[in-house]
């Protein structure tokens, strides 16, 4: 087994082994990763955080030993807290909200062998469940990006795997693997943080969002936006129509 390291600000993981697959989801800087299949150009890889797997350009890839794999693993993670901030080493480098830095000391932290320098926040995740409804509207009005994991892109259910990660809380990148995790609650019920999921005429769970307050929603749909929240669904007052159909609704925290 091989493993390796996200030392780009975001990398596309692709469905298959080509540049014309779609992307299927997107690495942050600081992911770890193991290798579980090489080919000329690119190569099957299990992410360490969720194990979504998916394919990426070998370009873009950063083996690393498996000892220092293991130190990653077991050392506790800081999360970047702004939409977008700067790292330097020898030359600078944006990353974006959600990243992973090593253990920070004097604004310094190590990562592969290199120095780098920063200046920015960071979570560990211990946050007060109010910070969620804040982190979330970071991504307010960010378009919608099928795999997309970041305010310059990102779907449905990365914005609600993103937004919990800054609360200390994992959850797996699918939309109907989320739907698995917390306790069924009534919507009458219902408190700021918990998830509602949504279904179609078959009963396929399609959409995720994050209640707030005031019986609203956030989620990813065309953009990051708010709609109403009912027992029926999302109603979206712009145009008058419902736009999901509410399967569930569950409580994580």
């Amino acid at each position: 087994m091989k493993y390796g390291l996200s030392n780009l600000s975001i990398i596309p993981m692709r469905a298959e082994a080509t540049d014309l697959s779609e992307m299927v989801n997107q690495i942050l800087f600081g992911e770890q990763y193991k290798i579980i299949e090489s080919r000329k150009k690119f190569s099957k890889i299990r992410l360490s955080h969720d194990k979504y797997e998916g394919w990426i350009c070998n370009k873009q890839l950063l083996e690393i030993e498996k000892s220092y794999y293991d130190d990653l693993l077991s050392s506790e993670k800081n999360y970047t807290t702004d939409v977008l901030d700067i790292i330097k080493s020898d030359s600078f480098q944006t990353i974006v909200i959600g990243s992973i830095l090593p253990e920070i000391q004097d604004s310094i932290f190590r990562f592969n062998n290199t120095d780098y320098t920063f200046d920015g926040l960071t979570t560990n995740g211990k946050q007060d469940k109010g910070m969620l409804i804040e982190n979330s509207m970071m991504y307010l009005n960010s378009p919608y990006l099928w795999g997309g994991r970041t305010p310059f892109g990102i779907d449905c259910s990365g914005f609600v795997q993103i937004v919990y990660r800054l609360q200390g809380k994992r959850l797996p990148r699918d939309t109907n693997q989320q739907v698995e995790k917390g306790k069924k609650v009534d919507i009458v019920e219902s408190e700021i943080g918990d998830l509602a999921f949504f279904d179609n005429e078959d009963g396929v769970i399609i959409h995720v969002g994050i209640i707030i307050d005031n019986n609203k929603i956030i989620h990813a749909s065309g953009k990051v936006r708010i709609d109403k929240l009912d027992k029926k669904g999302i109603y979206n007052s712009f145009k008058k129509i419902y736009s999901h159909n509410l399967h569930s609704i569950k409580r994580i925290f």
